[in-house]
């Protein structure tokens, strides 16, 4: 069932327009859930790199039928706010990220397909900040955990799509693989350039420094 079908079985005319209310609602629980550990440095940070990675999700190098396309690191941004303040704050950024991610391609068999294709699975993008010490690693767990739940969401939701006999999980990895792993790599490359290195490095200090003042 795609988006136009969920409103259009409630009588909703506008989908986009509750899309915007349910986003602005979670979104604004999910500060209020870490309102005594963020600071409007924080808040600042957090809506450029998820306004940015959601901006990079649109620049698409190819798209998948069932969802899911290849973009220009569009995973990266949320990865470096974690980082910079660390897994926590991350993972709520990635959840709010993963909120936003409901505007495109929307697709659901499924509550729980949902929650793991767009709630759990960008969560998994803040797992990078508790690797800062190693940003490579970050990068690679974050991109893993994506990957394993849009995997299991294939294997329990999308089943129905793999070509008759295939066997499902195969189907579901090879699916994602060729999603999320061209995503990842170019993620990688990116992290491994030293300028995006020092520019990290640099943000991580402002921050800090900030937290001092």
């Amino acid at each position: 069932m795609d988006l136009s079908q969920i409103f259009s079985s409630f009588g909703l005319v506008k989908p986009e327009v509750w899309m915007t209310l349910i986003a602005l609602v979670a979104l604004a629980f999910l500060l209020a859930l870490g309102r005594k550990r963020w600071n409007a440095r924080m808040l600042t940070y957090a809506a450029i790199c998820i306004a940015l990675g959601f901006i990079l999700s649109y620049i698409r190098f190819y798209r998948m039928p069932q969802g899911g396309s290849v973009t220009p690191g569009s995973m990266l941004p949320v990865m470096v706010f974690s980082f910079i303040f660390g897994g926590l704050p991350g993972i709520l950024a990635g959840t709010a990220y993963g909120l936003l991610q409901l505007f495109q391609d929307f697709y659901v068999t499924h509550p729980m397909g949902l929650f793991l294709d767009y709630i759990l699975a960008f969560a998994c993008l803040g797992l990078a900040g508790f690797f800062r010490k190693n940003l490579a690693l970050g990068v690679l767990v974050a991109g893993l955990g994506r990957f394993a739940c849009h995997f299991l969401a294939g294997v329990f939701f999308f089943g129905a799509y793999a070509p008759e006999g295939a066997n499902v999980a195969l189907y579901s990895l090879g699916y994602n693989a060729s999603v999320v792993g061209p995503d990842l790599a170019i993620c990688l490359i990116l992290v491994l350039l030293p300028p995006t290195r020092r520019l990290i490095e640099r943000l991580r200090l402002q921050a800090n420094a900030g937290r001092r003042i």
